[in-house]
């Protein structure tokens, strides 16, 4: 509990350029609130730690879905959870986290992590992994583009919310970990403010277009003006990019790496299983760096699972505990395959015990039961029980989140 000094409260919408102030100042940038920021501010979703008149603590949760296996569901997404400096080893951020897990109406959380550390002690696991890029474009060497799939052209910001969303939302079809956006989601996504820029262009949008004319990918990047001793050494900085098909994705990629005057790429949120290499004759040159992305904590196991779809057939039991949330605790009867998919508490033997986190890092197909139990941290009673379950959690695409929220 947070020492009886401090009051935590649900915040108002009067509450939101301070709650914002608070937290950048807690992760040391600045930030200037926006109308948009207020528009998207949920503050009944927002909670405050208060030491008298002053703010010293916030977290909150936005509104949005999530795509899981086989399904698209509701996920409170964390975010802005901040401790003013003077205020650090009170309790603050506990007692913030632990009352905004038990209120959440979804069946799982979601976040970014900026310390790994913390997070794991109130149930969250990363659950999808990710790959940062770093190319040397004078060395990776891009496959000429298919003859017809040069379809790329530019698209004015105020059109892109409604071309690229359904792309976004054809994406969630096909991909765990991937965030949808509202139609003030994608406006702040796309917001540009020249002094947010660090020094780089305005923000470029990117379509590819197939055969019949309609947009089946597109990517959002940046360039910045480098000089090196040879002449002009530009980076080029894609913050997105969704592709629906191998065409489009080849060819934006093929773009982008073929910019003239450039030296060298970012991109920072590509899956796992990112196919980039196979369109390149150097894949050395992409200086690959594994990266942790998407934590997540199921907040009510029994829908949750009930949620998502299972790769193969699925019948086991599995017994949860949980520190934080009594009601997870206990023995859950799990059915389901690809279509399909039950869960209701039992009292029979189970199959299978675990902890929340290790159900959590497992939920959205990217990581495998088996990796934990070989640690201890999943342990099996019914001989087979463990591979088929593994199986049946695992999802062909693995998981990915494409932005930091």
């Amino acid at each position: 509990m947070v020492n009886s000094e401090y009051v935590l409260r649900p915040a108002t919408a009067d509450d939101h350029d301070r709650f914002v102030s608070l937290f950048a100042t807690s992760m040391m940038f600045e930030s200037t609130p926006t109308d948009l920021d207020r528009e998207l501010f949920e503050p009944e979703r927002a909670l405050l730690a208060v030491d008298g008149d002053k703010l010293v603590g916030t977290a909150k949760a936005m509104s949005r879905d999530l795509s899981v296996p086989g399904a698209v569901v509701p996920a409170a997404h964390v975010t802005a959870v901040g401790v003013r400096a003077t205020h650090r080893r009170r309790g603050i951020l506990s007692s913030l986290m632990s009352r905004q897990l038990r209120e959440v109406p979804e069946a799982l959380a979601v976040l970014w992590a900026s310390e790994p550390g913390i997070y794991g002690r109130f149930g969250y696991a990363p659950a999808a992994w990710g790959v940062s890029y770093e190319v040397d474009l004078r060395k990776v060497g891009p496959h000429p583009v298919h003859r017809g799939a040069d379809r790329i052209e530019e698209l004015p910001v105020e059109d892109a919310p409604a071309q690229l969303a359904p792309m976004l939302r054809e994406l969630q079809t096909k991909r765990p970990g991937v965030s949808g956006r509202s139609e003030q989601a994608w406006r702040k996504r796309l917001q540009d403010e020249p002094e947010s820029r660090g020094g780089k262009t305005a923000r470029l949008i990117l379509v590819h277009r197939d055969q019949a004319g309609s947009l089946d990918g597109y990517a959002l990047w940046r360039g910045k003006l480098s000089w090196g001793s040879g002449g002009p050494a530009n980076e080029v900085t894609v913050e997105e990019l969704v592709a629906l098909h191998p065409t489009a994705y080849h060819a934006l990629w093929h773009h982008l790496l073929t910019l003239d005057l450039a030296a060298k790429l970012e991109f920072g949120h590509a899956a796992l299983d990112e196919p980039l290499q196979q369109f390149v004759s150097n894949p050395v040159a992409l200086n690959r760096r594994l990266t942790e992305s998407l934590w997540v904590r199921l907040t009510d196991v029994r829908r949750a699972l009930t949620q998502r779809r299972y790769a193969s057939p699925v019948d086991v039991v599995v017994e949860v505990s949980d520190d934080l949330i009594d009601d997870n605790n206990g023995r859950f009867h799990l059915t389901g395959d690809t279509e399909h998919a039950t869960c209701e508490r039992t009292e029979s033997t189970p199959d299978l015990s675990l902890s929340v986190g290790e159900l959590s890092a497992t939920y959205l197909g990217g990581r495998s039961l088996a990796e934990f139990a070989a640690t201890g941290r999943v342990s099996e009673h019914t001989p087979g029980a463990l591979p088929v379950t593994t199986a049946a959690f695992q999802w062909p695409a693995v998981p990915a989140s494409i932005e930091i929220f």
